[in-house]
C-alpha cells in the first residue's frame, strides 16, 4: 500500500521487480516515438483504461513530489518505466535502467502517465557497470554506458519483440515457431564507431546540476560541445568524445585548447540574439581507399566567410596527419542548422573516402552517410543475404529512400538494373557521383518526395523483382503502402531504424489496413534487429517480406 506523504514529501511506490518479457505496457510506449506528445498521452490513458478494470484505482502523484521507485523496462526513447504496485499508473524517467531503485521527482503529469527526474539512485540496476566517459551522466547521447553491453542488447531484443506481437500483431508462436524472429546482431565494437560527430559552439554553458552550485541557470560562459538535453540554446562542453575516433578527438582537443583565445577574435553563435560567428564544429573520418589508413575532414560551419578569423585554427589542426581536408560551410541564416548555403575549402580536397563492401564512396562536408561504417558492413550483408540474388545479373531492384545509393550500389554489379528513390536533392547528387566513381552503369537515381506519390509513381520503371525500403523514422506513408500493395513485388526487404514504426508498416503490409479497405498481401518471413549505436536506444531491424500468392 502507498503512503502519502504532503506535497514535496516522499512518497515510496513499492513496485514488484518485473522482468523485460512480462512487461507488456513497455511496447505501448515504445510504439510512438514519432507520435506527438499528445497522441502518446492517449495511447496511455487508453491502455491503462483497458487494464484496471479489476485493480483499484490508480494514484496520480502530484507535480514537485518525490518518490521512490523501481525501473522495470526499458521504452520510450530509452527511458526507464516504472509501474505502480497494484494500480495502472505509469512512472518515466529518463536514465532509469532496470533494477534501479531511486528517488525522482515528478515534473510532468496527465491522465494516467507522469514523467519524473531522477535525483539520487538508493541502489543500482541489475547490470550496472562503470561508464568509461566522463560525460555519461550528463550527456544526452549515450544514455545506457553505464548498463553492461549484454543486457543493452538484450533490453533492445525484447523491445522489438514487444512491437512485432503488439503492434505488429505478428503472432509471438509464429515469430518463434517458425524462427521468424532472429537473435539481435551485437556490434563488435563498442566505441569509437562514429564516422561523423557535430558539435556546437555556443555562448552558454552548460553545468550539471550537481555542479551548478549557486548558478541558478545552469550556464556559465562560452562552450564547444553537445546540447545539453533539453536546451537548445545550453551547451555541455565536450573535451573528448569515446564515439569517435581518436583523431577527431585530437582535432577537437587541439581547437578546445585555443578557439577561446581573445586574441584571435572568434566569437560563439548566439542563437538569441544571433550575433556572432563560430555555429558547429562536423568532424567525418573516412578511410583511404588504398592504403586503408584514416583520413579526417573537419567542418567549420561559420554565419559569414571570413577565412583570415579561422586561418590560426586551420594551421593548427592541418598538422595533424589525419586531417586531409578542411571545409568552411556558410550558414547565414538564423536557423541553427549544420547545412550551409555555400562552401569553401580551407585546406586540401572536398571529400574523404570510404568503402562498404568492394564499392568507393566519395563522402562530402553534407554527404548523407550511414554513421557506423563497421556495423553498416554487417547490415549490408544481412540486405543482400535477404535478397537471395539468382546470381544471372537478371533481377530488377527498386531502393526507395536510397539516400546517396549505399545499399542499391552494393547490388548493383549482381543485378539487371538498380532504380534509386530520394527526396534530398544533394543525396542524389552524390548517389550519381558514387555510382559514376565505381564505373556502375546499370544504377539510375530519381530525386523526388515517396509521401507525396500519386497513381502515375512507377511507370518510370519495370516492374521490380525486389524492393528496398528504408525509410527514416516515421517510416512509410499510407500512400507509399498502398502502392507497393498494389505493385506486388515477390520480395521487400525493409529496412528500418525505428521499430515501432516498422511494426505498424509490416502490419499493414502483411495485414493490411481495414479501416481503409486495404487488404495486405504479404508473408514476414524473418526480422533481424541489428545494433548499430551501442549506449544509445536506436535499434535498426532488417525485414523480409515474401508476395502471398
Amino acid at each position: 500500500m502507498s503512503i502519502i506523504i504532503p506535497s514535496y514529501g516522499i512518497l515510496r511506490l513499492n513496485s514488484r521487480p518485473f522482468f523485460l518479457h512480462k512487461f507488456r505496457f513497455s511496447s505501448c510506449l515504445a510504439a510512438s516515438p514519432s507520435a506527438t506528445e499528445q497522441e502518446l498521452e492517449e495511447t496511455l490513458c487508453d491502455t491503462n483504461e483497458n487494464t484496471k478494470s479489476s485493480k483499484p484505482k490508480s494514484y496520480f502523484p502530484k507535480k514537485g513530489q518525490t518518490v521512490e521507485l523501481v525501473c522495470e523496462s526499458l521504452a520510450f526513447k530509452g527511458k526507464g518505466v516504472c509501474k505502480v504496485s497494484d494500480t495502472g499508473f505509469v512512472v518515466m524517467c529518463d536514465r532509469a535502467l532496470p533494477g534501479e531503485r531511486f528517488l525522482g521527482r515528478v515534473t510532468r503529469k496527465k491522465g494516467n502517465y507522469a514523467e519524473v527526474s531522477k535525483l539520487k539512485t538508493i541502489s543500482p540496476h541489475w547490470d550496472f557497470v562503470d561508464a568509461p566517459c566522463v560525460h555519461a551522466s550528463d550527456c544526452g547521447g549515450c544514455k545506457t554506458q553505464n548498463l553492461l553491453y549484454e543486457a543493452q542488447i538484450r533490453a533492445k531484443q525484447q523491445q522489438v519483440y514487444e512491437l512485432v506481437t503488439h503492434v505488429g500483431r505478428f503472432s509471438s508462436e509464429d515469430l518463434e515457431f517458425l524462427n521468424i524472429m532472429k537473435p539481435i546482431v551485437p556490434c563488435d565494437i563498442q566505441f569509437q564507431y562514429r564516422n561523423k560527430m557535430e558539435f556546437s559552439f555556443g555562448t552558454k554553458k552548460w553545468i550539471p546540476r550537481d555542479l551548478a552550485g549557486d548558478k541558478k541557470d545552469g550556464s556559465s560562459g562560452s562552450a564547444l560541445g553537445l546540447h545539453a538535453p533539453g536546451f537548445f540554446d545550453k551547451i555541455l562542453n565536450i573535451e573528448k568524445c569515446l564515439l569517435q575516433s581518436e583523431p577527431a578527438n585530437m582535432v577537437l582537443a587541439a581547437i578546445q585548447e585555443c578557439w577561446r583565445e581573445p586574441d584571435l577574435g572568434l566569437s560563439p553563435y548566439n542563437v538569441h540574439s544571433h550575433v556572432g560567428f563560430l555555429k558547429h564544429l562536423v568532424l567525418r573520418t573516412g578511410r583511404d581507399a588504398d592504403t586503408g589508413l584514416p583520413e579526417l575532414m573537419v567542418n567549420f560551419v561559420t554565419s559569414s566567410y571570413q577565412p583570415e578569423l579561422l586561418k590560426p585554427l586551420v594551421e593548427k589542426i592541418s598538422a595533424i596527419p589525419e586531417v586531409v581536408s578542411v571545409m568552411n560551410n556558410i550558414n547565414s541564416s538564423v536557423g541553427n542548422t549544420s547545412v550551409g548555403e555555400e562552401e569553401h575549402i580551407l585546406y586540401g580536397k572536398s571529400a574523404i573516402t570510404e568503402t562498404l563492401r568492394g564499392i568507393r564512396f566519395q563522402i562530402s562536408a553534407n554527404s548523407f552517410f550511414q554513421t557506423n561504417t563497421h556495423q553498416a558492413e554487417v547490415l549490408y550483408k544481412l540486405v543482400e543475404d535477404c535478397a537471395a540474388l539468382r546470381g544471372d545479373n537478371s533481377e530488377i531492384v527498386l531502393d526507395l529512400f536510397c539516400g546517396t545509393g549505399t545499399i542499391g550500389l552494393t547490388l548493383a554489379r549482381r543485378v539487371r538494373h538498380v532504380y534509386g528513390y530520394e527526396v534530398v536533392p544533394q543525396a542524389i547528387s552524390d548517389a550519381r557521383r558514387n555510382a559514376k566513381l565505381n564505373n556502375i552503369l546499370n544504377a539510375t537515381f530519381v530525386q523526388g518526395d515517396l509521401n507525396k506519390i500519386d497513381e502515375n509513381f512507377g511507370a518510370g520503371f519495370p516492374m521490380p523483382d525486389i524492393v528496398i525500403s528504408d525509410p527514416n523514422r516515421p517510416g512509410m506513408h499510407l500512400k507509399l503502402v498502398k502502392f507497393l500493395l498494389k505493385l506486388r513485388a515477390p520480395r521487400i526487404i525493409y529496412v528500418s531504424c525505428n521499430p515501432a514504426t516498422c511494426a505498424r508498416d509490416l502490419d499493414y503490409l502483411c495485414h493490411g489496413v481495414p479501416e481503409h479497405s486495404i487488404e495486405g498481401c504479404y508473408t514476414l518471413k524473418s526480422l533481424q534487429p541489428v545494433d548499430m549505436f551501442p549506449h544509445t536506444p536506436h535499434i535498426e531491424c532488417v525485414c523480409l517480406l515474401e508476395l502471398c500468392y
